[in-house]
């Protein structure tokens, strides 16, 4: 017997994804690994199906009833159509300047927008409907939650079309904004770094979606830089977001650096994880398992 094909593995990591210029086939790349990988890891339990059809339940008509299925395997299964969903999920995708920003080849933007596409594959690919919001100082764009496959194109049209504005970050407003459009319970995905705001503000606007009693995953989106600051030598920072810059010499506040950052995200772990929502740092140098496992796991606990 040979060996299975691992080949898909590699497009787990974000500069390998990143020589692909069409983002359907990042998702697909970045999910046909993720599954290969899963068979191998301690996740291997989860069952993650793309499939046309859910078993028959009382009260189903019996002419939506796949007899050819039924041939095959005995049992009675019911054709999904377009319109049957199991979830309504909205990814929230941060565009504002500072995710511009790289020390190496994969900017924080990119990352998401991959992370983002995969994610909206695999809802879509399991029948849950995706909508989707681009966010900076406002929200600039939003596309309602369908479950049709062929809407996928949309949504990979919109996230190739994103790029990073030089406005502020304004997370807070754009999630009790959207805490008050979305009436119905779903499960909303935010992907930002969130470095520009005040922590309990953005609370608050998590809390804003707990109230409606959506379930809520947050990824933080991370260059490895924002969190390690290993900057050498005098250097020029520039805001990507106002456009201020301030010369220093990083060895001299690279400490008081890190206790600010990790005293900010602190806050807002501590204060997710009090409110039951699942909150996630991510580096743009991971792979994307790392993320999609968390997924998964949220995902798991709404079935």
């Amino acid at each position: 017997m040979s060996a299975p094909d691992t080949s898909y593995r590699q497009y787990l990591y974000p500069e390998v994804v990143a020589r692909v210029k069409n983002l359907e086939l990042i998702a697909k790349f970045i999910v046909e690994g993720f599954l290969v990988g899963l068979h191998k890891s301690p996740f291997h339990g989860f069952s993650v199906e793309f499939s046309e059809h859910r078993q028959y339940m009382p009260g189903d008509n019996i002419r939506d009833i796949d007899w050819k299925v039924y041939g095959r395997t005995d049992r009675f299964y019911i054709k999904q159509y377009e319109e049957e969903t199991n979830l309504k999920a909205y990814i929230l995708l941060d565009v504002s300047g500072s995710m511009g920003y790289s020390s190496h080849n994969i900017t924080k933007l990119q990352y998401a927008t991959y992370l983002a596409a995969a994610l909206a594959y695999i809802l879509i690919k399991q029948r849950d409907a995706v909508g989707l919001g681009l966010f900076a100082d406002k929200l600039l764009k939003f596309l309602p939650p369908k479950s049709a496959t062929s809407y996928l194109k949309f949504l990979f049209q919109t996230l190739e079309q994103a790029s990073p504005l030089p406005v502020k970050t304004s997370v807070s407003d754009t999630l009790h904004l959207m805490a008050e459009q979305i009436k119905r319970r779903g499960l909303i995905i935010i992907l930002s770094e969130f470095l520009y705001e005040d922590a309990d503000k953005i609370l608050e606007g998590i809390r804003h979606f707990r109230y409606y009693n959506h379930e809520v995953l947050v990824f933080n989106i991370l260059d490895p830089r924002d969190w390690f600051f290993d900057f050498s030598d005098e250097i020029t920072f520039v805001d990507m977001e106002s456009g201020d810059e301030i010369k220093t010499q990083p060895y001299f506040i690279r400490q008081d650096y890190r206790n600010l950052v990790e005293s900010f995200y602190k806050t807002l772990r501590t204060g997710c994880h009090n409110m039951q929502v699942d909150f996630q740092n991510i580096f743009t140098r991971e792979p994307f398992d790392k993320a999609l496992i968390r997924f998964l796991l949220k995902r798991q606990r709404l079935m």
